[in-house]
């Protein structure tokens, strides 16, 4: 009998429908919510892309890039064609007083209903993006995003005014000491919190070693189950691929622990769409055997082999 390999995620959604409870939400949408689930992923059964509904798997693999490089600017993302961060840069553009063109400050509001408001703010982001991606002075002033995951993974300033390289760290822990239960990773810097236009979601995890293979739990503080976590799972999935690549082991599992574990109550409709589709088997994920040292990994690298999902599924961003 096949593993589905996606069932932990299906059997989240089936529950925050029976079980889980209304409550309000800083976007005014409205959830259903759950508080305090947690999912296992057996990694050694294949990679946990769900099958369900398409799932881009290009914008999951260079925003990970992105974030393991340590690079806080949009412009890398931009080049590989992934807009998941655009919003907080193109935001710190049209609020600043260089900025002279239509008013963009109440795209939220607008979006919704205003249809010609809807054609303006996409011409004026796509002019932002190409100016990006082509000047190099207006990409380091409004491309850069400040504290995001990447630099609290990669560069996490200390009171002393120095930095730290987490990842570095915990690779060269696991190498030197896989027994430690030191190996974390932590993105949540309460100094930050207050001025962060969105606080890092997913806040902290920890590796794990025995019997040769690496395991990986992250803690989620909110989770967006429809949209945001199947790009959680596989992203962290293929995390967890990679370090255990360069430390010379096995993959285990992914654990999945949530905290506000919510569906939308603009998503209900696409959440029983998906769950009236049958999962397949789960894809394989590839990486380039001549690389080893997660620094060397290019786009090219790494691929998902025999990946057959159903059709994406649309659903609204609640901003």
């Amino acid at each position: 009998m096949t593993t589905i390999v996606e069932e932990p995620y299906l059997q989240l959604i089936r529950d925050i429908l029976d079980h889980g409870k209304m409550k309000g939400d800083r976007t005014g949408t409205g959830t259903k919510s759950l508080f305090g689930y947690q999912m296992r992923f057996d990694l050694s059964q294949g990679f946990p892309l769900l099958t369900t509904k398409k799932v881009a798997f290009n914008r999951i693999k260079s925003e990970l890039l992105w974030f393991l490089r340590g690079d806080t600017n949009i412009r890398f993302l931009l080049q590989h064609k992934n807009h998941i961060w655009d919003e907080w840069a193109f935001k710190n553009w049209v609020q600043s007083a260089e900025y002279q063109g239509p008013d963009m400050t109440d795209f939220g509001l607008r979006s919704q209903s205003d249809s010609e408001f809807n054609q303006e703010y996409r011409k004026v982001k796509k002019e932002f993006c190409e100016r990006i991606l082509n000047d190099d002075e207006f990409a380091e002033k409004y491309g850069n995003l400040g504290n995001v995951y990447g630099a609290q993974w990669r560069h996490w300033k200390t009171s002393r005014g120095d930095t730290i390289d987490q990842i570095q760290n915990v690779i060269d822990e696991i190498k030197s000491n896989p027994n430690s239960r030191r190996l974390i990773v932590t993105a949540w810097n309460p100094e930050d919190v207050p001025t962060s236009a969105l606080p890092p979601c997913h806040v902290l995890f920890q590796f794990y070693v025995v019997d040769g293979k690496l395991s990986c739990q992250l803690y989620q503080r909110s989770a967006d189950t429809f949209l945001g976590v199947p790009f959680n799972i596989a992203s962290y999935a293929m995390l967890t691929h990679l370090v255990a690549r360069e430390t010379n082991l096995e993959v285990g599992e992914f654990v999945h622990t949530l905290g506000d574990a919510h569906i939308y109550l603009n998503h209900m409709n696409q959440v029983k769409e998906q769950l009236s589709r049958k999962p397949q088997k789960a894809p394989t994920l590839w990486l380039n055997p001549a690389k080893k040292h997660i620094a060397d990994f290019e786009m090219d690298d790494i691929k998902v082999l025999d990946y057959h999902p159903a059709p994406a599924i649309k659903a609204p961003v609640a901003v």
